[in-house]
């Protein structure tokens, strides 16, 4: 099958199109514009994968849908009551009974094949380089990087008039956002406390479940520096809209360096229970 992910033009220019045709910005943030058109912008090897294969779905069901739509009209024309006053009778045709019933399954096949690869791929990693530990709460988001002396932290929105004061994305800004090297292979462990939530990032085509007393997995390797956006997938209770996720993907040396200053920050006291940071209440 032809690899779509390579056609990189195709992408920028669909993410472009709201901004010739209605004269806005394209989507060529990490995150959700007005009047955008497509997905966000892929920023993962996983992701990459998920768009391919829609592009290729897209272009199988386009086809599906052409064909169907050009057997109706010619039905319509061919056997309507005016050229046909006599209707027939015919209650048998073994080829065409086997060709609707083969086809189908030929193209769920076609479709099938790539969409398990992309599960089992998407599912796990052998050979990460670190590890994120996420636990859901409500309504807020805690991290643990075990592979750095257990450096732990919680992270909530900041409220929303801030954000609107300091001109941050609305709804999607937080304290302590999560910081990652790009180019690093980073196992994704996700858990909850209370109810049920959803770890959700678009670019990095990652969305995992946090359930209490399951731990799921998932991976990403983020390809390019930039700060992106997430958020609580999964209806959580009243302040649900309010559970973002922010990630800085930096370089190597760059999370070296914040990683020492994150040490300080988030201090453990006693040598027990990281410090937690108030939990914000949004109205």
């Amino acid at each position: 099958m032809m690899e779509f992910r390579k056609l990189g033009w195709m992408r920028v220019a669909l993410a472009a199109a709201p901004a010739l045709v209605l004269g806005v910005p394209a989507a060529l943030a990490e995150q959700a514009v007005d009047w955008q058109l497509g997905f966000q912008p892929a920023a993962s090897p996983v992701r990459d994968r998920i768009d391919s294969l829609h592009n290729e779905i897209l272009i199988i069901i386009t086809v599906i849908t052409l064909i169907v739509m050009g057997l109706l009209l010619f039905v319509m024309v061919r056997f309507n009551a005016k050229r046909n006053p006599v209707p027939s009778k015919t209650t048998h045709n073994r080829v065409l009974e086997v060709l609707w019933t083969g086809v189908p399954v030929v193209i769920l096949l076609i479709i099938a094949v790539p969409s398990f690869k992309l599960m089992y791929y998407m599912d796990r990693t052998p050979n990460a380089d670190m590890t994120l530990k996420v636990t859901g709460h409500q309504w807020y988001w805690s991290y643990e990087y075990p592979d750095q002396d257990k450096l732990s932290f919680d992270s909530n929105m900041i409220p929303e008039d801030q954000q609107v004061k300091n001109g941050q994305p609305r709804l999607l800004e937080v304290d302590n956002p999560v910081v990652l090297p790009v180019g690093a292979t980073v196992r994704i462990l996700v858990t909850g406390t209370d109810v049920i939530h959803s770890w959700f990032m678009p670019s990095m085509g990652v969305q995992e479940y946090a359930v209490v007393g399951r731990t799921n997995e998932s991976w990403m390797t983020i390809e390019r520096p930039g700060t992106y956006y997430g958020q609580c997938n999964q209806i959580c209770g009243l302040n649900h809209p309010f559970m973002p996720i922010e990630i800085k993907a930096v370089s190597k040396e760059d999370f070296n360096t914040w990683l020492d200053e994150a040490k300080k920050k988030f201090a453990h006291d006693d040598g027990g229970a990281p410090v937690r940071l108030a939990t914000q209440s949004v109205k």
